[in-house]
């Protein structure tokens, strides 16, 4: 056990406690993963991440990232968060405003602009809901049939059930039952924002909210995973435009923002990250 550097970053926001927080373990040199995921479950975060040396030639850092129940491939604000974290501790990436990022699921590329990173999404599967899974995610939402507009499993490393409903509104109107939430995994609902509301300054395209009680989190404050899916989604079938601002954990008193767009061929999910905590931890 020794001490390493740590820093405790609020992602998704450009006001600090005001979006989601991460841990991050600066060097995770020597641990193994059986104490990476005790130290992830004590801090109790959605996610905490361990930083190495990359093994592939073409990452600038390396990252593992745990819930507090399990290791994930992949997950969009660990991305950002960790990336914030290995540039403000002095990682120098070989392209100024272009870093790729080593994880499970392979190489991850992100790109900066000004102070905001953005992560590109990576390969998603897209596959059917069976009409039993639909009924109980309906039913643990509280949800009448005829909000929903459209529903598919989306995989990008986390898998989640994508419930696309008519409204902002109806969205941040749910109270789910997590329990019986639970045996479905991971559930991520969106709704649209009306178009004239829209168009006031600073507005946001759609409302998000994310739950996991599968990995003990009822409702996740802001999620790039999902939000990277479900751009994918939703952009690729032309149900949102290539461009758009989400606000997500508005039910939990945070401000998230998440910044999706398509270009050059790919989805592109960004947020601004903020250092709330400075100093070590023994490990």
């Amino acid at each position: 056990m020794r001490a390493r550097p740590y820093r405790e970053i609020d992602v998704f926001s450009g006001q600090a406690y005001r979006g989601n927080p991460l841990a991050v373990v600066l060097d995770g040199s020597d641990l193994d993963p059986a104490t990476m995921q005790r130290f992830a479950n004590w801090t109790n975060l959605s996610e905490t991440c361990f930083l190495l040396p990359p093994t592939d030639p073409a990452a600038d850092y390396q990252v593992r990232i745990f819930t507090p129940a399990r290791e994930l491939p992949f997950a969009g604000h660990p991305t950002l968060g960790s990336c914030h974290a290995w540039l403000a501790s002095g990682g120098a990436p070989r392209q100024a405003d272009a870093l790729v990022q080593q994880c499970a699921i392979g190489l991850v590329p992100l790109r900066r602009s000004g102070a905001r990173l953005a992560f590109r999404a990576p390969p998603m599967q897209v596959s059917a809901v069976d009409e039993a899974q639909l009924a109980a995610a309906l039913a643990a939402l509280g949800l009448a049939r005829g909000r929903l507009r459209k529903a598919a499993w989306l995989d990008n490393g986390p898998r989640w059930l994508g419930l696309l409903l008519d409204s902002a509104e109806t969205v941040l109107s749910l109270n789910p039952d997590h329990a019986a939430l639970q045996p479905l995994g991971l559930v991520g609902v969106v709704g649209p924002t009306p178009a004239a509301a829209v168009r006031v300054a600073g507005a946001c395209d759609f409302e998000v909210r994310a739950f996991a009680a599968s990995d003990g989190i009822p409702e996740d404050p802001v999620t790039g995973s999902l939000n990277a899916a479900l751009g994918q989604w939703l952009i690729g079938e032309r149900l949102a435009p290539p461009s758009y601002l989400v606000a997500q954990g508005s039910r939990l008193q945070r401000a998230g923002r998440v910044y999706v767009e398509a270009r050059e061929d790919a989805i592109w999910v960004g947020g601004d990250s903020l250092t709330c905590v400075e100093g070590t931890v023994m490990l």
